[in-house]
């Protein structure tokens, strides 16, 4: 993933994909963190996830944020859609996206959703296939957009 520098984080919407709640089960009973995914995109192209654990849910969200800040990717968008096919695993999670034609709207579905819609893309197909960890989805996603040749 290449590292942008001097970025407007004014222009950057987020959107939290996941909370999840971890317990650590102690002598004195349970000790519940928090974990956050994160992902961050500018509506233009450009796109990052974060993961972030914390004792408090804020806490775990502003560290998400900050984490995908570190993880941007630039991607290649042809008009409203992507220029062709692109298939990518990672892990046991694999993501097939589709160019669609104008009007066709964002059809996506889990984890995958916040991906696409907050890179720009407005029409395209996807299918997630396996795992439907969002986690390993969003990665899978974001691998597969920034594999795209213009």
């Amino acid at each position: 993933m290449e590292n942008m520098k001097n970025i407007d984080r004014e222009n950057f919407e987020e959107a939290i994909v996941n909370i999840g709640r971890v317990t650590k089960v102690v002598k004195g009973g349970r000790r519940f963190r928090f974990t956050a995914l994160v992902v961050v995109g500018d509506r233009n192209g450009t796109i990052g996830y974060g993961f972030g654990k914390a004792k408090e849910v804020p806490d775990a969200i502003k560290k998400a944020v900050d984490d995908a800040f570190k993880n941007l990717v630039k991607i290649n968008i042809k008009g409203t859609t992507i220029a062709h096919d692109i298939e990518h695993k990672f892990n046991a999670s694999r993501v097939v996206l589709r160019p669609a034609s104008e009007g066709t709207g964002v059809i996506a579905g889990g984890a995958a959703r916040p991906v696409i819609e907050l890179s720009g893309i407005k029409d395209i197909l996807t299918k997630s296939i396996g795992s439907n960890n969002p986690n390993n989805l969003v990665r899978a996603t974001i691998q597969a957009l920034s594999k795209i040749k213009a």
